[in-house]
């Protein structure tokens, strides 16, 4: 059975790379296991952009790039370069954040029950955290007396939600209270919330009934100045016309083994990245639109987007270790591990097309059905289940290119299982005309 094709919206530099054997010769010499290409240029292109559409409306806030999305430290620089700000979840993501010039009132601290370490480093640094429960709350209270005051954001849980983050309306006007016992420690600043999916309008119907709360809080004499609506920014990885022919013929038989998903990620789907903000501030409810309101209340808006910013910054790189026939296609053998694409964590599959690049001799030009195994001994190490069909059969030294990686992909799920190195990231940019790397530290 043919499979429909996935090709994948790239960004030039990452065709020019492929098309460099080159130098991407000189990388394998280097490096001969897999490995990681970013491009910090494309994330700070991104950006860039997120912040011109705050100031576009005149909406003051702050774009905290989620850290969680990737662990290289190329994209700290970009940002402390852009005087951004970073959301972490962990003591080494903060540690980090600092290392590579993030000041610590540019550090926003999220994720659920947070340690003693992390909440005393934020208070220490200046920095903004979101309290989840009253729990952790009164941990803060107590970390605090020997502290600066800390600055805090109280998340609300979404409506009609069985979520186990943010707290519920009873819980929150506990948690109000006793900030208000204690706010020469604390200082209550403003909402969070973080929602599910990639749509528009909840996110800015839920801003714009958090914005009533935060007229109320200041009533009651709290500093309530900001308000941020989390992360979940949209990206589109292949064309329109791609994805719906896609899931129009979709069907077990295109997959290695019959193998059968419940979900995948939606890699078309619009508005994305920063459009996607303008949607949201441009969204209406009575007579004006979230950034009139926001602007009318003196609020400053954060958002925490990660996937987002990375999207079209990277590339992942696998040598061809060995191609064998099954049945009617075949399976390609790359070193490295499926965790390094981390979609596998979530029983699905990372659909963008992967490509292959022929290095060495010319030969034959024959196309050939194939699914793509990992270098293990275990049957599920697979990352691409899908039968992908190469202009011809992939033979050792080659390589496969997985088209934009960076959210996600390379970091989230990796293991040295069978002692196997962990795939590095190799930082590319352009001097004089000329494709120059270096390993990400």
């Amino acid at each position: 059975m043919m499979t429909s094709t996935l090709p994948a919206l790239e960004r030039p530099w990452a065709t020019a790379v492929r098309s460099n054997s080159e130098f991407l010769l000189q990388i394998q010499r280097a490096m001969p296991g897999p490995c990681h290409l970013i491009h910090p240029s494309t994330f700070a292109h991104n950006y860039r952009a997120f912040q011109q559409e705050l100031s576009r409306r005149q909406v003051q806030g702050k774009v905290y790039y989620g850290k969680k999305a990737n662990k290289a430290s190329a994209w700290l620089r970009e940002i402390a370069l852009l005087e951004g700000a970073v959301d972490v979840a962990s003591v080494p993501e903060f540690v980090h954040a600092l290392a590579n010039g993030i000041r610590g009132d540019m550090i926003g601290v999220t994720g659920a029950a947070k340690s003693d370490e992390l909440i005393w480093l934020a208070a220490q640094h200046g920095a903004t955290l979101a309290i989840d429960a009253l729990d952790e709350l009164e941990r803060a209270i107590t970390l605090t007396r020997k502290t600066a005051a800390l600055r805090i954001l109280l998340r609300v849980q979404p409506e009609n939600s069985i979520s186990r983050f943010g707290f519920n309306s009873e819980d929150l006007k506990a948690a109000l209270h006793r900030c208000h016992q204690v706010r020469k420690q604390i200082v209550m600043e403003g909402f969070s919330f973080h929602l599910d999916g990639y749509a528009v309008e909840p996110r800015a119907q839920f801003a714009f009934r958090l914005l009533e709360q935060v007229k109320q809080a200041r009533e009651a004499g709290f500093p309530c100045s900001s308000l941020s609506i989390g992360g979940g920014f949209a990206c589109r990885y292949v064309s329109e016309e791609d994805w719906a022919r896609f899931n129009a013929e979709l069907h077990p038989g295109q997959f290695h083994a019959e193998k059968k998903f419940e979900r995948f990620y939606p890699y078309f789907q619009g508005p994305t990245g920063a459009s996607m903000l303008g949607a949201i501030l441009d969204s209406t409810q009575g007579a004006g639109s979230l950034a009139e309101a926001l602007r009318q209340a003196d609020v400053a808006l954060y958002l925490e987007p990660g996937r987002a910013l990375l999207d079209g910054a990277g590339l992942s790189l696998f040598p061809v270790q060995g191609y064998k026939r099954i049945a009617e296609y075949g399976m390609v053998t790359v070193a490295g591990l499926s965790m390094s694409l981390s979609e596998q964590w979530k029983n699905s599959e990372f659909l963008p097309d992967p490509v292959l690049v022929q290095m060495g001799d010319s030969r034959p030009q024959v196309p050939v059905m194939a699914a793509i195994g990992g270098a293990s001994c275990m049957e599920y190490d697979v990352l691409t289940w899908r039968k992908i069909r190469f202009p011809t059969q992939p033979r050792y030294g080659d390589l496969i290119a997985y088209p934009n990686t960076a959210g996600y992909q390379m970091d989230k799920n990796e293991s040295e299982f069978h002692q196997l190195a962990l795939p590095p990231k190799l930082v590319i940019t352009e001097e004089n005309g000329k494709l120059i790397w270096r390993r990400d530290q």
